[in-house]
């Protein structure tokens, strides 16, 4: 028998799909890339990196497996029976990230860390020669010293919630178990019209964790609060790109872009906005 559904039951199961566009990538930095290597390579130490590496990824994937299956024919007649005796993992993540114009971050970083892989050397010195010697050769790191652990791909959505809204409480978090990079893709550059440089990295891994419900990443600028002080502070201002955020994010026919005093967790007072009376506007 059909089941009779009431609109209630329609709009709490189907009118609030995941979105492909909330999602937050972790980049981990392994445990032989030590930030003179990177500092070496022309790179920051990692802790300077990290959070725009993250910020910088466009495109990611979230991972699928399937299990191998043996067949049994002789059972019964005419039933072919399959047993499962394996996980299979896929054998790699893409993630693709917005290239920086300061110092091509996103293609140096993997670049420097496939070129610890391979043991290579720019310069002589320590037994090796320089990548440019006819007679150069290479010896590959022990994957213990290439091979990290912490990436992840978190996916949330976000909520109605004016204290939380950056993320739902219980966001879907893939852990991937020693991850490397294995391949970055070629980026065709042109005199054609101008678009956006993109560096698309393969990464494998061994396996995948689908961490527990409730398991809540740590905040990082994605999910963090808009503003770059504490507005809990007495002395907390905003500057004027975080007052536009704030009107976008509101009624479009107040303008808080005008504002020259400062903004307090109390509300923003309409007078220095041109408003026609004084009243208190209380986005928090």
């Amino acid at each position: 028998m059909p089941t009779v559904r009431n609109i209630a039951d329609i709009k709490s199961n189907l009118l609030h799909p995941a979105l492909t566009s909330h999602f937050e990538v972790t980049i981990p930095k392994p445990p032989g890339l030590t930030d003179n290597y990177l500092t070496a390579n022309g790179l920051p130490p990692y802790t300077g990196l990290q959070e725009q590496l993250n910020l910088m990824c466009s495109e990611a994937t979230l991972p699928g497996s399937n299990l191998a299956t043996f067949e049994i024919n002789d059972n019964f007649h005419g039933v072919t029976e399959r047993h499962a005796y394996r996980r299979v993992y896929d054998d790699r993540i893409d993630l693709t990230f917005y290239v920086n114009a300061d110092n091509y971050m996103p293609i140096r970083y993997f670049e420097i860390w496939m070129k610890y892989i391979s043991g290579e050397s720019v310069s002589a010195g320590g037994g090796m020669l320089s990548s440019k010697n006819s007679n150069y050769f290479y010896r590959v790191n022990y994957p213990d010293k290439y091979m990290a652990t912490g990436l992840q791909v978190i996916k949330f959505e976000r909520t109605g919630d004016t204290k939380n809204e950056r993320y739902i409480s219980k966001p879907l978090i893939y852990e991937f178990i020693n991850s490397y990079p294995i391949s970055v893709a070629s980026m065709p550059v042109s005199y054609d019209s101008s678009s956006l440089l993109k560096c698309s990295v393969s990464l494998s891994y061994i396996r995948y964790l689908m961490m527990p419900t409730g398991t809540d990443p740590a905040p990082t600028a994605t999910t963090s609060s808009i503003f770059t002080g504490d507005p809990s502070s007495p002395n907390f201002t905003a500057t004027p790109q975080e007052l536009a955020q704030i009107n976008s994010s509101f009624n479009s026919n107040i303008d808080l872009s005008s504002i020259t005093g400062r903004i307090t967790p109390g509300g923003v007072p309409f007078d220095s906005a041109g408003a026609s009376q004084a009243s208190t506007f209380t986005p928090f």
